[in-house]
């Protein structure tokens, strides 16, 4: 009976709710029409300054579409073009992320098709582009720091300590002393030579240590003797030039008087990181090790409001955010569940959608335009020729003294010269502190883009040429 009554009041209840619906939308109507009668006999107070109107709406939400079409231009733009250096040109995928990002930019796409470019990245979405670029740049520094394995810093050698200084003194040097003829020409009297030359010099001396990585996985040779010896380096390196971009970010802030008072408070930091965060962070990590559940959401919070914190407090001081960040990642223990977990949610997320976008911001910013005429273009030749000697004679100097042999110590040169995203990091918290000028900041991406994209194909030469020797040999002694 009841199946009965269902079916039969089922057409009816149908009706009336229909009837219902109409009439409840038109009385609303009527109402709204009686309200808005009301409301037009009505005089509001001035608006406030500053107060937006349908105008600006309009316009944020032009300027927020323009800077959604930007990304997602440059996420598909980058993924396809690192995935074509990886296959075709043998290098690393961020190679062709970076190259993208110079494209897509003024030197390039600009240069080329203007009106498409101001289409594609318009100068209103430049500053938005500029913070979200920096939040990528804080989390990936996190990263950095989070894979790099304290054992190889520990457990280095005195040979090793000696070679990877040795490749960041040369450089630095020898930057420095470049520094003499640049300064006149690409500075101006509002920047002091000591923190130009010591940012010169510091902008010589970077080697990417997760590119490098990248390359001696690709060639299998990060197990090797020598694929070790060279992520050990890179890995005292990283630490020790970034302490003294810190050093010299703290001096360029402070503007020399109040150098010593920044350094001050940065050594207070990094002992309160050490003393008092490196133990909650090895709380939370052993909580993790006692748990067969994925990382909570209440953790991966923690973790990111005290990575930031810790951005926070080192830009508060003066040396820049991404040092807290890389901070923070190196106290969390590197081979834990929680570091692996973390990793896990955040690279995709870092690598796919942030970085490229650091990579198009820098792009934005390089004007390779700028180098122009015959002394601009042999002054940028010599900072290429500074920068690979420095490197690459720093570091085989350094190896034979080690008892490394030619080909080893050649290889490992090739490797430390190896400088792509870390060094345009470095290069971007130059221009953003007014150190460099947009030419001087458009000659050194070139640099960088050089000596990383010379790595792969010399390496390959070196291993080649190293090992004739050894097979011939081999062959005459065979009867």
């Amino acid at each position: 009976m009841s199946s009965t009554r269902r079916t039969l009041l089922g057409p009816l209840n149908a009706g009336r709710t229909l009837f219902g619906y109409a009439a409840m939308i038109a009385i609303t109507i009527a109402l709204f029409f009686v309200i808005r009668a009301q409301g037009a006999t009505l005089v509001a107070p001035p608006a406030p300054e500053g107060a937006t109107g349908h105008a600006a709406a309009a316009g944020h939400a032009s300027d927020l579409a323009h800077l959604l079409l930007a990304i997602a231009v440059v996420v598909i733009v980058a993924r396809l073009t690192g995935a074509a250096f990886e296959r075709w040109l043998k290098q690393p995928a961020v190679m062709g992320e970076i190259v993208a990002g110079l494209v897509l930019g003024p030197s390039v796409l600009g240069a080329i098709a203007p009106d498409v470019q101001a289409f594609l990245l318009p100068a209103a979405v430049a500053p938005s582009l500029g913070v979200v670029a920096k939040i990528g740049v804080v989390l990936f520094m996190f990263l950095v720091g989070l894979e790099l394995d304290p054992k190889l810093l520990r457990g280095s050698s005195h040979a090793t300590l000696a070679i990877s200084h040795a490749s960041i003194i040369a450089p630095f040097l020898l930057g420095a002393t470049l520094a003499l003829a640049v300064y006149p020409i690409y500075s101006h009297a509002g920047i002091d030579f000591t923190v130009f030359a010591l940012f010169f010099g510091v902008s010589m001396s970077v080697t990417a240590f997760p590119v490098l990585a990248r390359i001696l996985t690709d060639r299998r040779m990060q197990s090797s003797a020598l694929g070790v010896t060279a992520l050990a380096c890179a890995a005292v390196d990283d630490a020790s030039a970034w302490c003294l971009l810190a050093f010299v970010s703290g001096v360029a802030t402070a503007e020399l008087d109040g150098a010593w008072l920044t350094i001050g408070l940065v050594v207070a930091y990094v002992a309160f990181v050490l003393l008092a965060v490196r133990p909650l962070a090895r709380w939370l990590a052993a909580r993790e090790e006692r748990s067969n559940d994925p990382v909570s959401i209440t953790t991966l919070a923690i973790v990111l409001g005290m990575l930031l914190l810790s951005a926070a407090a080192t830009e508060a001081i003066g040396i820049h955010a991404l040092f807290g960040a890389f901070l923070f990642g190196v106290v969390i223990p590197h081979d834990g569940r929680l570091a692996e977990q973390v990793r896990a949610r955040l690279e995709d997320v870092v690598g796919v959608l942030l970085v490229p976008i650091f990579f198009s911001f820098t792009g934005m910013r390089t004007q390779i335009g700028l180098v122009s005429g015959a002394t601009d273009w042999l002054i940028c030749a010599v900072i290429i020729l500074v920068a690979t000697l420095g490197k690459f004679g720093g570091t085989l100097v350094a190896a034979r003294f080690a008892g490394l042999g030619w080909r080893d110590a050649s290889a490992l040169g090739i490797l430390m010269n190896t400088r792509g995203l870390m060094e345009l990091i470095v290069l971007n918290v130059g221009l953003d502190m007014g150190v460099l000028s947009p030419t001087l900041f458009a000659m050194l991406v070139l640099m960088a883009l050089v000596t990383t994209f010379a790595t792969t194909p010399v390496l390959a030469l070196i291993t080649r040429l190293g090992r004739a020797p050894a097979e011939t040999m081999a062959a005459e002694r065979t009867p």
